[in-house]
């Protein structure tokens, strides 16, 4: 584990199991997106809706054991790319010592009125690479 990186703790709800005992796989997803916040705090100081200036261009999961309901999980989230104007953020959530899931999210800095991408700012880069893994 990096020593440069944000991590959410967590306890899941009763309501986020599935007919199998274990969480949802559409549960985690809103887990990760959640412990983003910390990443679009730094893009968007704010985090003003008004003036959002991010769009996911992609994501992907791997789910590689179940986690359970009744045992805390800590979502851990990095920086493990920054380009010109996106930024990959990986993810991984732990349960007992054991990572459940893993995820890669690609991030664009995105102007919405002309539906483009807008290169990072080298403060915003900066303060990516202080989180970077």
């Amino acid at each position: 584990m990096s020593d440069s990186q944000f991590s959410m703790e967590l306890m899941p709800r009763f309501c986020e199991t599935d007919a199998l005992g274990h969480i949802n796989n559409t549960v985690i997803p809103v887990w990760f997106e959640a412990a983003r916040e910390p990443i679009f705090e730094i893009v968007n100081p704010g985090q003003d809706v008004a003036k959002w200036n991010m769009i996911i261009a992609g994501f992907t999961i791997t789910f590689n054991a179940p986690t359970y309901y009744g045992k805390a999980v800590t979502v851990k989230t990095h920086i493990s790319r920054i380009g010109n104007s996106s930024f990959d953020i990986t993810q991984s959530c732990w349960q007992q010592g054991n990572k459940t899931a893993e995820a890669q999210t690609t991030m664009v800095h995105y102007n919405y009125q002309t539906q483009t991408s807008v290169a990072l700012s080298d403060t915003v880069k900066a303060q990516l690479a202080q989180v970077s893994g």
